[in-house]
């Protein structure tokens, strides 16, 4: 029995699920005039509000260049207001304002949708055996040690 040419190379198949997620996120946060990566990091910081701009990076999953970049447009939105650490004067805290809460809270409700819909199209067994595959792989690969 023969592997086809391109069958072993699993990347492929988890690029394409990523890309799928990331498109159907990006057409239900478009009517808040979110992309995925801003949504991304005002989702963090209603979760965890008062982080520095590099770590919100991280939580993420994007470079800081790119952070600051969604958090400067963020800002000009009036969504976040950033002000200096109490405990370092070179870091700036971010917080959501009251808009930015706002407009999370209901665009979660869209994205949540998106992946309810992905965990409702699998069993728990399958739930589980899919999250321990791609933490298998995730470790396999050296990224994102968790």
């Amino acid at each position: 029995m023969s592997i086809k040419a391109t069958e072993w190379r699993l990347g492929g198949y988890v690029k394409q699920a990523e890309q799928a997620l990331i498109a159907e996120k990006t057409r239900v946060l478009r009517p808040f005039g979110l992309t995925v990566p801003q949504y991304a990091a005002l989702l963090s910081l209603w979760l965890v509000p008062g982080v520095s701009g590099a770590r919100l990076a991280r939580l993420c999953l994007v470079t800081p260049q790119s952070m600051t970049t969604v958090l400067k447009t963020l800002e000009g939105r009036g969504l976040i207001e950033r002000t200096p650490s109490p405990d370092h004067a070179q870091v700036l805290v971010t917080r959501l304002t009251p808009d930015g809460e706002a407009l999370v809270e209901r665009a979660d409700e869209a994205a949540s949708g998106v992946e309810r819909r992905l965990f409702d199209a699998f069993s728990e067994a399958e739930r589980a055996q899919l999250r321990a595959l791609l933490e298998r792989a995730t470790k396999t690969l050296g990224a994102f040690e968790s």
